[in-house]
Order: structure tokens, then C-alpha cells, then sequence
């Protein structure tokens, strides 16, 4: 019994994000304009499940089992796609609403910028000690 639990914990956990992602979220619904113009939005979909469940001791001798199953999806809109007159261009959206992320992204170029000005201060001292020689 308890195999059956928890495998249909996960089945239906999967089904559901089955049934809330396809193809059409990630590569939406074409948008036709009356100059001819067509717009595809295209979109990022990041999820994730879980599931899990225990056996619970019973004085009856019945198997006990006691699960759960969840699933989260994030969708973000990355670019767009643009068709006119047989041409295809891609429109990128930049997304600056993550200030975390931009100032983790700027570390190792900061870190680099640091190292070069103390290498530059220790290259000048070390030729002016060589200059006063």
C-alpha cells in the first residue's frame, strides 16, 4: 500500500505541472497586427516539485502512510520574437528589477578592477625604489 502512496504523491504532482506548462507558455500565442506585423512572445519557465511521505506504526497491524506533494513555476518573459515582410528579428527584455543579482554579477569585475590598481600602485613604487637607487 504504502508504494502506491507515495508513487501517486509524485504522479499527480508531475501531471499537475504537466497540465500548467506546454509549449504554449514558453513559445506563446502569435499576436498579428494589421500592418503585418506579427509579435511571438517567448518566456523563461523555471519549476521545481517535491514530494515525500512516511510509514506511521500502528497498533493494528494496518500500513499507515501519510504524504504530500507540491510544485512551484516561476515564468518570466525573456524576448520577443518579430516577423515582417518574411523577416525574423529577436527582441531581448532586459530585466533590471533584480538589484542582487546585478551587484553578485559586478563582484568579479569589481574584484579584477581592485587587483589591477594595487598592481599598477605596486609596479610605481617598485620603479621609483629602482629610480632612487
Amino acid at each position: 500500500m504504502k508504494e502506491k502512496s507515495a508513487n501517486g504523491i509524485l504522479t499527480t504532482t508531475i501531471e499537475k505541472v504537466r497540465d500548467l506548462v506546454d509549449v504554449s507558455t514558453i513559445i506563446g500565442d502569435p499576436i498579428n497586427l494589421p500592418d503585418g506585423l506579427t509579435i511571438i512572445p517567448v518566456s523563461k519557465v523555471t519549476y521545481g516539485f517535491a514530494s515525500g511521505g512516511s510509514d506511521f506504526p500502528s497498533k493494528n497491524n494496518v500500513e499507515l502512510f501519510g504524504g504530500a506533494g507540491g510544485a512551484g513555476i516561476t515564468i518570466n518573459p525573456v524576448a520577443f520574437l518579430v516577423v515582417k515582410d518574411g523577416e525574423v528579428t529577436i527582441k531581448h527584455i532586459v530585466s533590471d528589477d533584480n538589484a542582487i543579482e546585478r551587484a553578485v554579477s559586478l563582484v568579479p569585475e569589481m574584484f579584477d578592477k581592485v587587483k589591477n590598481l594595487k598592481k599598477k600602485k605596486d609596479d610605481k613604487a617598485d620603479s621609483e625604489t629602482e629610480a632612487a637607487e
